[in-house]
Order: C-alpha cells, then sequence, then structure tokens
C-alpha cells in the first residue's frame, strides 16, 4: 500500500483531546489497603504513649516517696520498741509502749495509804558530821528521828548522808526497823521507872489523867509518839537529845503491863491490884 492510500485523519481525532492518551483512574487494590490501616495503627500508639508515660512515672514517684516514708516510719518505731523494753513501735516514738516488760516498780506499790497516814515523824536533831580520811575531811549530816504511831508503837533511827533530806530519809527508814511496844494503861505508863543510858538518865512517873506530858526535849517527842499523854519525867546527867531520846526508848521498853507482872507473881490483875 502506498502512502497516499492510507486514511487521513477526521476533524475530531485531530483534537488534543483526541490526541492524549487514555489514563485510567487506579483505585486501591485490597493488597494496598491493609497497608494504610498499618500505618494509622503504627501512629495512633504513638500519641497515645506519651500521658501514659507521664502517668507512669508519676505512680513510680509517688511510689518510691511511699515506700521512703514507710522505712523512716518503721525505722523510728523501731527504736521506739527498744526503749520501750520489748513495746511495738508505730512509726512515733509517743506510740512506742514504754514499759512493757521493762518499767521501774513503783516504790509505793503494795502500801497502805492509811497505815502510812497513822504514823509520824518528828526531828529531833540535824547535825553537820566530818569524818577524817586519807584524802582530807569529808563532811556530811547526820539526822535522828523519832517516828510513832500514837498507839504504843515508837522507833528511834539514826540517819546520815552528804544531804539533808538523804539523811533524814535514811533515819525514818533505820526508825521504823527498830519499833518497841509501850504498854500503855490509859493514857499512863503502868508504873514508875528510872533508867540510865551512858552520860543520860532520865526519871519516868505516872500521872492521873489530864495532867499532860510534863517533859521536854527529846524526851518530850518521844514520850507524845508513842501515845503517852498524861506522864511525869525528869531528865539528869547529859542533856544530848540523842542519848535523852535513847534514855527514854530504852525506859519505855523495860515497861511491863499489869497482866506481865501478875503472870509472874502467879495471880490474876485483880488479885494483884487488891
Amino acid at each position: 500500500m502506498s502512502p497516499s492510500d492510507t486514511p487521513s485523519p477526521t476533524p475530531e481525532e485531530q483534537t488534543p483531546e483526541a490526541q492524549a492518551p487514555e489514563v485510567q483512574a487506579q483505585e486501591p487494590t485490597a493488597s494496598e489497603e491493609p497497608t494504610a490501616e498499618k500505618t494509622e495503627a503504627t501512629q495512633a500508639p504513638a500519641a497515645d504513649e506519651a500521658p501514659q508515660q507521664v502517668q507512669r512515672a508519676q505512680t513510680a514517684g509517688s511510689n518510691a516517696d511511699s515506700s521512703n516514708d514507710d522505712s523512716g516510719r518503721r525505722g523510728r518505731g523501731g527504736r521506739g520498741g527498744q526503749r520501750g523494753g520489748g513495746g511495738e513501735g508505730e512509726g512515733n516514738r509517743g506510740r512506742s509502749n514504754r514499759g512493757d516488760g521493762g518499767g521501774r516498780r513503783n516504790r509505793n506499790e503494795g502500801r497502805n495509804p492509811a497505815e502510812d497516814s497513822e504514823w509520824k515523824e518528828k526531828v529531833i536533831q540535824i547535825r553537820r558530821v566530818t569524818k577524817v580520811v586519807k584524802g582530807g575531811k569529808k563532811l556530811s549530816f547526820r539526822a535522828v528521828v523519832v517516828v510513832g504511831n500514837g498507839k504504843g508503837q515508837v522507833g528511834l533511827g539514826i540517819g546520815k548522808s552528804s544531804e539533808v533530806i538523804g539523811a533524814i530519809q535514811k533515819a525514818v527508814s533505820a526508825a521504823r526497823k527498830n519499833l518497841i511496844t509501850v504498854p500503855v494503861h490509859k493514857t499512863t505508863i503502868p508504873h514508875p521507872i528510872d533508867n540510865r543510858l551512858g552520860g543520860s538518865r532520865v526519871i519516868l512517873r505516872p500521872a492521873t489523867q489530864g495532867t499532860g506530858v510534863i517533859a521536854g526535849g527529846a524526851a518530850r517527842a518521844v514520850l507524845e509518839l508513842a501515845g503517852v499523854e498524861d506522864i511525869l519525867s525528869k531528865s539528869l546527867g547529859s542533856n544530848s537529845p540523842l542519848n535523852v531520846a535513847r534514855a527514854t526508848i530504852q525506859a519505855l521498853s523495860l515497861l511491863r503491863s499489869f497482866s506481865d507482872i501478875a503472870e509472874g507473881r502467879g495471880m490474876s490483875v485483880k488479885e494483884m491490884i487488891m
């Protein structure tokens, strides 16, 4: 076929639209759709993980602070428990059970307040004394105390200490350990007595009711605390309060009741009086 035989293009075929190649719209295939979904799935958690990480960091910090507080509280509670003698510490020293198994015993425990109230004490003498030792002189105080209940029991005690209060306390304790019983008949003594002790001499005589205690110094203190209300007394020789008190205590201890005298004589009290 010759070139002249080829058909010439029509006017419609010569337009630019006709000459442009046809472009087919490409739709996403089934294989490409999961790829897009995967991309969105991977990008979405990245945005959500930021606040979660912040919350995790805050939670970890609060847990660490609480653990530190708990450890500190437990440590302080342990010390409180040890000081309390085996008590359980609760994180506060004030809450520790002090005294559980390690407390001091109360000195007044077991005492009867009524019994302590009936006992009276009277200080006769407080004197400063000196003791010569190898290093020099040692100064201390000596206290002489009389203790009685006014019902026939009386005692004399001596205490020494570097302080006056300590000396008095020791004297009171010694006096309670050396109590004697006085046979009081009504309001006086059963019979007269004359006693000597060292350089002191004490004479005691019964008196009628209403006479009172005719005595002075240390002898008066001893007789009043013994419960004697009517008596005549005389002190001779040494007037030292300690010597007079000792002589008076010894004289009262030598007294005998009517029943003891009647028993010694082999008769009744009525027969002895008549």
